[in-house]
């Protein structure tokens, strides 16, 4: 069974630093696109990054040079370093795996999730 599981996150102050985490298993991080969305209060869900099964990244203009997604092969596991955080990062973040697949880079697949494999939302606080 393929699944992702979502770990980090919480409450810090602006210029502060969080790593996310999400770890699959029956499927390995190098044969799938991950990524993460996230969803502000009040607002769409927003790309933030995302990683391709063979390591090409994409950012978001607002996170980049302060975010950074990596893999890490023998644990199985997407990483997102945050640093720098600011307010306006405040927002539940969804990790998401594509095995064999291209990541989507539309909104709507998170909103609806129901394509790919989606962990919980982790929350992450970004307080002034």
């Amino acid at each position: 069974e393929v699944q992702v599981v979502a770990s980090g996150g919480g409450s810090v102050q602006a210029g502060g630093s969080q790593r996310l985490s999400c770890t699959g298993s029956g499927f390995t991080v190098d044969d799938a696109d991950m990524g993460w969305y996230r969803r502000a209060p009040g607002s769409e869900c927003e790309l933030v990054s995302t990683i391709s099964h063979h390591g090409t990244t994409y950012y978001t203009d607002s996170v980049k040079g302060r975010f950074t997604i990596s893999q890490d092969i023998a644990r199985n596991t997407v990483y997102l370093q945050m640093n720098n955080l600011k307010p306006e990062d405040t927002a539940v973040y969804y990790c998401a795996a594509y095995p064999g697949r291209i990541f989507p880079q539309d909104p709507r697949a998170c909103e609806n999730r129901k394509f790919g494999y989606w962990a919980q939302g982790t929350q992450v606080t970004v307080s002034s």
